[in-house]
């Protein structure tokens, strides 16, 4: 089991979210995930600095922590070309710390360089599998060409590859998905505590460390902390349907009117009790995954890291399927 924090890039500007990458480490935790966005969930989250550019100065400002993006696209807003160099770049800067996770997009995010989103899931899923060949391809060395449906590339070659390639993980959500992680990934990437994500990825022969993100929302009291999450993170909520169609922060405001306090305490651990932050953890450990994120949507990063070193780590590590515990 390792543990990861979350660097929510649409909540906070580039310096705040190395200095949180400064603090998870001092913390003890094994890595921090960014998400690499073009425009955050809503318009109050009010950030959405360049990812590249923050993993590279967090790398600059840490010696032991991971590092992944979770996730990015390789499809449309970024060639895969520029994705293999970027996260070639990033192993050799962070001497083979990162960890390069992809996966087929969102409309908010890759509509804005005008060449369209594709409407049909399947074809997003075909371009996800292109582009990991390519990337998989350039990292192979030398000048190469590739020319698929929808991708292509020309005499490129990425002359700056680290010795030990960064592992990729795939994001997924339903049976395609999951066989390209496994058909073509290192590792899983998913969002839902869900057993059939894991289950699918296993039986398309995929070995490889599993990632999920569990929702978390620091504060003093239960109602604050769930009151921070419905204002910022209430998109959480809606699925990963709705999350992947909706093409602007204020369709994302209109189609979260409804949600309620009461939808975020289901969801998200909520407030100062470590219990019910390991039992929505233990969802996802029955699942099957065994990296897991803590994405705090609550109002105190500091509060959140020191609340976590102090009683969640042995916890969180602890836990087993079944809800077995090592403590």
């Amino acid at each position: 089991m390792k543990i990861g924090y979350k660097l929510a890039s649409e909540s906070f500007g580039p310096a705040e979210l190395v200095r949180q990458a400064v603090l998870a480490e001092e913390a003890g935790f094994d890595f921090v995930e960014i998400s690499d966005h073009y425009h955050p969930w809503l318009d109050n989250q009010g950030h959405s600095p360049f990812t590249w550019t923050v993993l590279g100065s967090i790398a600059a400002k840490t010696d032991r922590i991971g590092l992944a993006t979770g996730v990015t696209c390789p499809t449309v807003r970024y060639h895969p070309a520029i994705v293999a160099q970027a996260a070639a770049t990033m192993a050799l800067l962070s001497d083979g710390r990162f960890t390069l996770g992809v996966g087929s997009g969102e409309r908010l995010n890759e509509h804005v360089v005008g060449q369209g989103f594709p409407d049909s899931v399947s074809t997003r899923h075909e371009m996800l599998r292109e582009a990991l060949e390519i990337i998989r391809l350039l990292w192979l060395g030398g000048y190469r060409s590739y020319e698929g449906k929808h991708l292509r590339i020309e005499d490129a070659r990425v002359f700056d590859l680290p010795d030990e390639l960064p592992p990729i993980a795939v994001a997924a959500s339903g049976p395609v998905s999951t066989r390209i992680a496994a058909e073509l990934g290192d590792g899983l990437f998913a969002t839902e505590a869900k057993p059939e994500i894991v289950q699918g990825y296993r039986e398309a022969g995929g070995d490889g460390p599993r990632y999920a993100e569990v929702p978390m929302a620091w504060a003093p009291d239960e109602r604050g902390a769930a009151k921070a999450a419905l204002e910022t993170s209430r998109w959480a909520v809606t699925g990963w349907k709705v999350m992947s169609e909706l093409p602007n922060p204020v369709n994302f405001e209109a189609a979260t009117t409804t949600v309620r306090e009461e939808d975020i305490l289901e969801k998200f651990a909520c407030g100062p009790d470590p219990a019910r932050y390991t039992e929505v953890a233990q969802g996802f450990v029955d699942a099957g995954f065994d990296m897991l994120v803590m994405q705090n949507a609550g109002p105190d990063p500091d509060g959140f890291i020191d609340f976590y070193r102090r009683e969640l780590d042995g916890r969180i590590r602890g836990l087993r399927p079944g809800g077995a515990s090592d403590r």
